[in-house]
C-alpha cells in the first residue's frame, strides 16, 4: 500500500515532538483536569482555605465571648444586686437612677 501525500504533514512537523506524542498530550490533559475540574482542584483548595481562616477567626471571637460570659456569671453569682442595677437599670422605689453613656471613639 502506497503512502498517500498528506497535505497537513508540513504543519504537523512544525509542532514540537513532545506535543505530537499522544501519551504526553494525555498526561497534559489529565493534569489540566486535576488542576481545573477535579473535586480537589486549586479553586476548591483556595475556597476551603478561606473558609478555614474564617472559622479560625470565629473561634478566637467566640473564645473571648465565652471568657466574658464566664466573668459575668461569676459577677452575677457574687453580687446579684450590682449586676441588676448596672445591666437592667433596676432601682429601689425611693431612688433616682442617672445613666451616663460614654462615647466610643
Amino acid at each position: 500500500m502506497a503512502m498517500r501525500n498528506n497535505p497537513f504533514r508540513p504543519l504537523i512537523k512544525k509542532i514540537p515532538a513532545p506535543l505530537r506524542n499522544r501519551y504526553f498530550v494525555c498526561l497534559l490533559l489529565f493534569i489540566g483536569w486535576l488542576i481545573l475540574f477535579d473535586r480537589h482542584s486549586i479553586y476548591t483548595q483556595i475556597r476551603l482555605q478561606q473558609q478555614l481562616d474564617k472559622l479560625k477567626t470565629d473561634k478566637v471571637f467566640y473564645e473571648k465571648e465565652i471568657k466574658q460570659v464566664q466573668a459575668d456569671k461569676l459577677d452575677l453569682e457574687s453580687n446579684t444586686e450590682k449586676f441588676a442595677r448596672e445591666r437592667y437599670h433596676m432601682k429601689k422605689s425611693n431612688e433616682d437612677v442617672f445613666i451616663i453613656v460614654k462615647d466610643k471613639e
